[in-house]
C-alpha cells in the first residue's frame, strides 16, 4: 500500500447553528487504501464526506488534495479533482439502461456533431460501458437495452459503483453501499470495493457493519459526536475495541 497522502482534512469543523458536526477533524487518505469510516448515527461521517466531495462548505479548516490546499464550491470542483461518491440512492435514472446510467452526466456525442445539440454515441458508450463493466468483474446481463429497474439490487449498487469508479481517478466514497443487500452481493460490492483499491484508487467505506470492516478495511477511523477518536489499522482493530471508540465507553 502507498503512503502517498492523496486527500486530507487538517482541523475542519463544520456547524448548524448550535450544534457542532465536526470538531476540528484530522483525516488523511492515502493512495490505494481502502478506509473504514465508522461512528455511530450523528457522529459526523455525513458531514465530513459531504465536506469531501464538495456539497457542503466547511466553516473552518482546511481540505488539501495532493498537497494542494483546495475549496470546494460544488461537488463538481472535487469531481474535477477525480474525487466520486455513491451515494446510498445511488442516483440511478431506473427507466434508462446500464449503459445511459454509467455515462449520465457525461454523455458522448458523435465526432461530426456539431453545436450544443450533438447527438449521442449509444453505440460508443454501450461499448466502453461493457468494456468498463468486464474490466471491474462486474457480470450484468447487458449493458445496452437493459432497463437499470429490471435489475437486482446489488446490479443496481453495482452500476452506481461502477459509474463513480470510471470517473474516480484518486478517491472513492461509498456510503452504506451494503445496506439492504443479501450476503452473496453484500460480498460482491465489497470484492468490487478491493479490486479498485488493487488498482490504485483510495476507497472510503461508511459502513455500519463492522464485520465488513474487520473484513475488508486496511484503515479504520472513528468519529463519536463530530470528533475524531480513533484512527488505526485494521491489524491492530478489534470489534470490542471499536465498540468501545463509538459509545464512548469500555465495551468488555
Amino acid at each position: 500500500m502507498s503512503t502517498e497522502t492523496i486527500l486530507e482534512t487538517r482541523g475542519v469543523s463544520k456547524f448548524y447553528g448550535g450544534v457542532v458536526a465536526l470538531d476540528s477533524v484530522d483525516v488523511k487518505i492515502q493512495r490505494g487504501e481502502l478506509v473504514a469510516l465508522i461512528g455511530d448515527n450523528g457522529a459526523g461521517k455525513s458531514t465530513l464526506v459531504k465536506v469531501l466531495c464538495g456539497a457542503i462548505r466547511p466553516d473552518e479548516g482546511q481540505i488539501v488534495h495532493r498537497g494542494t490546499e483546495v475549496s470546494f464550491d460544488r461537488p463538481l470542483d472535487a469531481r474535477l479533482l477525480g474525487i466520486e461518491t455513491v451515494h446510498q440512492d445511488l442516483a440511478l435514472v431506473p427507466a434508462l439502461d446500464v449503459a445511459a446510467n454509467l455515462y449520465l452526466g457525461r454523455e458522448r456525442v458523435r465526432r461530426w456533431a456539431v453545436g450544443p445539440l450533438g447527438l449521442l454515441d449509444r453505440r460508443a458508450m454501450a461499448r466502453d460501458a461493457e468494456a468498463r463493466l468486464r474490466d471491474l468483474g462486474i457480470s450484468l446481463p447487458a449493458s445496452h437495452g437493459q432497463r437499470v429497474d429490471r435489475l437486482s439490487g446489488g446490479q443496481r449498487q453495482a452500476i452506481a459503483i461502477a459509474r463513480a469508479a470510471t470517473w474516480a481517478g484518486d478517491v472513492l466514497f461509498m456510503d452504506e453501499p451494503t445496506a439492504a443487500l443479501g450476503v452473496e452481493q453484500c460480498q460482491a460490492v465489497l470484492d468490487l470495493a478491493r479490486r479498485l483499491v488493487e488498482r490504485g484508487t483510495a476507497v472510503v467505506l461508511i459502513t455500519h457493519t463492522l464485520p465488513h470492516v474487520m473484513e475488508v478495511a486496511d484503515r479504520v477511523v472513528v468519529l463519536r459526536h463530530g470528533r475524531l477518536v480513533g484512527d488505526l489499522p485494521r491489524a491492530e482493530a478489534t470489534p470490542e475495541g471499536l465498540v468501545s471508540l463509538i459509545v464512548g465507553f469500555d465495551a468488555q
